[in-house]
This record gives C-alpha cells, sequence and structure tokens, in this order.
C-alpha cells in the first residue's frame, strides 16, 4: 500500500465522514430527499453525528443514507480502512483477515466485504471497444480422492466464467451458466460493442461471431502451442487476468460459493480496471461508487 493509502487506514471517525462527504458531494452536501442544497448541518445534535437537515422538506440525514453505509452501525473510519485495504491488495483481502485487523465479527467483515464489492461493479453504461479479447475459465476445488473420474475443461462440474478484456483497458467477467454457444455469445454482445475486433481461441462455440463486429473475428490456435498468431491474435491478456482471480480465490479467499462467485469477480475487475492509478487514487474511486446501492444481509446474493 502506499503512504497515501495507508493514510487512510489511520483515520479518525471525524476525519472519515469529512472525507466521505467530499468524495460524495464535491460540490457541498445536497438533500438525499429531494435533491436540495439548501441544507445545515447539525454537528451531533439529537446524539447522531454528523446529521444534516434540508430546510426546503425539513427531513434530516448523514452521508451514511442512501448509501451502502445506510442502518450500519460500524464506525465510518472503519469502512474507510476495509475500502482501503481491499483496492490495495492486489488479490483481496479475506474477511478473516480483516476482522481481526479491525475488530468486528467474522460475519460483520464478510458482510462488509460484500457490500464494497457491490459499491465496486460497475454501472454497466458503457461497452468495450477496440480489440477485446474472450476466454472462458472454471472456478472449483481439486475434487476429493477416491470420488471416481472427474473431467477436466468442458463438461467439468465447476462454475464457468467468461471475462472480455480490452487490449490496454477494461474488463468484465461474468459468471456464466453453461459454455454453450448462445450463452457465450450472448455474453459479447451485451458487453462488446460493434465497433470492436474480437480474439479467442479455437473455441468452435465462438464461429460466427466476427460477423457481428466490424474489427472481426481472429482465432489463436492453442492446440499446435499457437500463443500468438500471426496478426497478433491471443488471448494472453484474457489468461493473465484468470490467473489473478484464480490466486486470489486459492490463496485469499480458499472457498468461495457459486452463489456469491459474481461480487468476487466484480471486486477483481474494479481494481483491474483502475490498476494503472495508485492506491488512494484507487479507493477514491470505489468509495464514489457508493451511493444508490443497498445490500442486505438476507438477501446477499
Amino acid at each position: 500500500m502506499d503512504t497515501n493509502a495507508a493514510h487512510l487506514t489511520r483515520l479518525s471517525e471525524e476525519e472519515a465522514r469529512a472525507m466521505i462527504e467530499a468524495v460524495r458531494w464535491p460540490q457541498g452536501p445536497g438533500c438525499v430527499h429531494c435533491g436540495s442544497v439548501n441544507v445545515v448541518k447539525l454537528g451531533g445534535a439529537a446524539g447522531v453525528k454528523g446529521l444534516i437537515k434540508c430546510r426546503d422538506c425539513r427531513q434530516k440525514f448523514t452521508v451514511r443514507v442512501g448509501t451502502i453505509f445506510e442502518d450500519s452501525p460500524i464506525p465510518l473510519r472503519d469502512w474507510v480502512y476495509a475500502f482501503a485495504r481491499m483496492c490495495a491488495s492486489k488479490k483481496g483481502i479475506s474477511a478473516h483477515q480483516l476482522h481481526r485487523e479491525i475488530g468486528v465479527t467474522y460475519k460483520t467483515a464478510w458482510f462488509m466485504c460484500h457490500r464494497i464489492r457491490l459499491a465496486m461493479r460497475d454501472d454497466g453504461t458503457f461497452q468495450l471497444t477496440g480489440t477485446v479479447e474472450v476466454d472462458e475459465a472454471y472456478c472449483g476445488g481439486k475434487p476429493r480422492k477416491l470420488t471416481g473420474p472427474h473431467k477436466r475443461g468442458r463438461g467439468t462440474s465447476k462454475q464457468p466464467i467468461q471475462t472480455l478484456v480490452e487490449r490496454g483497458g477494461r474488463k468484465r467477467t461474468r459468471v456464466i451458466c453453461d459454455v454453450t454457444a448462445s450463452t457465450l455469445k450472448a455474453t459479447i454482445r451485451e458487453h462488446v460493442h460493434q465497433s470492436a475486433a474480437i480474439m479467442t481461441d479455437e473455441n468452435s462455440s465462438y464461429k460466427g461471431i466476427g460477423g457481428e463486429y466490424a474489427g472481426g473475428h481472429g482465432v489463436v490456435t492453442h492446440a499446435v502451442h499457437q500463443y500468438v498468431g500471426p496478426n497478433g491474435e491471443s488471448t494472453n491478456t484474457a489468461e493473465s487476468s484468470f490467473a489473478l482471480i484464480k490466486r486470489g480465490l486459492y490463496g485469499t479467499f480458499h472457498h468461495v460459493s457459486k452463489k456469491h462467485l459474481q461480487r468476487y469477480c466484480d471486486e477483481f475487475d474494479f481494481r483491474w480496471d483502475h490498476r494503472k492509478i495508485n492506491d488512494m487514487a484507487r479507493t477514491m474511486e470505489a468509495i464514489k461508487q457508493i451511493e444508490g446501492k443497498r445490500l442486505l444481509y438476507r438477501q446477499p446474493g
């Protein structure tokens, strides 16, 4: 973690609140109920620190309202700490590690991490452009011994995921139900702009997709030990992104259920998309995305 990001792990509660208010409301507080900027800070009135009142609709609120922090009893300084640790850790930080570091229960730390992953998720308003590499992989541990033969690759019982990566840019990883042509192509159509060029391996499920994209469809043939084609065809970037996800799942989280796997993929996508900025800036970008997102413990999926 760089020096500036490390500073975020040592903030007081007041400093953390002021920082989150500045990130959420760079032009000053606005009412979360009616949108008015005619508001006044009440300080610690009514025993609630950071309380703000709207002069127009007369409603009271804090910076927590309308964000992933709403109704959370966890101090904001601990939330900022968790954001900083998750944004600075290349392969993620486990809920067990977080619960030891900030002194909350494991269940609380686990739920905090999932709320932060929700904030990290992209809003889905843009599509990938340029040269986009597409590949699929399978997530899951090694089969138990003496449980019979187990298939590898296509046909395995592991959970498939598909990643789409702009060369030098962003990526989107999605948990998919199967690796049929209809499923794989549907994900490409949803996330890739028609001006792009598609790069895949020789998987026959991708055949025909090139006709839908201006840049066509390049194929690298791994079966003959080809890793870069004559015209730059490769899926090396996609495979390197899978390596990070798998190292995080195996080395940091150890066990991830299929139900929650997409949130972990969102976390790795966020760090990948913001890999060219420092830890402090990456943390600020994540905190900017807290608004308008709620996750209840009874519905964490």
